[in-house]
């Protein structure tokens, strides 16, 4: 039955950052055992939506769902047991070991750290720096506009333009960055309304002000070094009218795309 087969075909995602852990959360609620592989240090800045944050605080729940950090040993029967395991391995070793069926890189680097075809049956990039039908099988679109979340089989993701997409009609203005290399500290939290020139954290001495007003969706975790230019918060204009402790809308049209990809992936066996 494909209930029984679902829930025996592991899913390897590289990478466990907000768009990563939407497609975690779609595919586990199908039944897919799931795991996560991570950096040491994981600079994501929607922490209440990523289940890399396992990786600091040992466990953590998304929508109802847990996550786990676990060892290259544990990870496995953790996930046989409906717990979404999280594991230290950049180079993603644990694939070779376990032989997946199914990988999904959702590093969104914007290019390729080593994922290919022959890593497993089935293998999804999250968008550009992979083409479809080479480097994996399928790509999913993840810029924001008419073709979020399609499924690409011939082709790339449209390039990276290094511009926030649109909410609530701000794009750049809405994403904090640092201006220098340092350590990041934090002065506010997730899920705080904060206003326009407010400051929001610090980069060593330096402070990182609010370009716009609205709730800080993500805020990178206090105590981590931060490249110059690097991304360390997030603020959305709509204010209360955003759940920061639910998977974004973008998060799951990429899931959608991630899910029409499997299943017909499944439907050609």
């Amino acid at each position: 039955m494909l209930g029984d087969y679902i829930h025996n075909t592991l899913i390897i995602i590289r990478g466990a950052g907000d768009i990563a852990s939407g497609c975690a959360v779609r595919l586990y609620k199908i039944g897919f055992p799931i795991i996560m592989l991570e950096v040491p240090e994981p600079l994501v800045v929607r922490r209440t939506v990523s289940f890399a944050q396992a990786i600091m605080s040992e466990t953590v729940e998304i929508e109802g769902i847990k996550g786990m950090k676990c060892s290259f040993e544990s990870a496995l029967s953790t996930a046989k047991n409906g717990i979404v395991s999280v594991v230290i391995d950049p180079n993603a070793s644990l694939i070779d070991y376990l032989k997946p069926e199914i990988v999904i890189d959702a590093i969104i680097a914007k290019k390729n750290f080593g994922t290919s075809r022959n890593m497993a049956d089935f293998t999804i990039a999250l968008g550009p720096g992979f083409y479809a039908g080479k480097d994996v099988d399928a790509v999913i679109e993840t810029m924001r506009g008419h073709t979020l979340g399609r499924v690409i089989y011939k082709g790339e993701a449209i390039a990276n333009t290094g511009i926030a997409g649109m909410v609530g009609g701000y794009s750049v203005e809405r994403v904090l960055h640092a201006d220098h290399k340092g350590v990041f500290h934090a002065v506010k939290k997730i899920g705080d309304l904060v206003e326009q020139g407010q400051i929001v954290g610090y980069v060593d001495s330096t402070p990182v002000v609010a370009k716009i007003s609205g709730k800080l969706r993500g805020l990178l975790a206090d105590g981590l070094t931060v490249g110059g230019s690097f991304k360390v918060g997030d603020i959305d204009p709509r204010g209360n009218e955003i759940d920061h402790n639910t998977c974004s809308d973008k998060a799951f049209a990429v899931a959608g795309g991630v899910l029409e990809a499997i299943f017909t992936y499944l439907s050609k066996k």
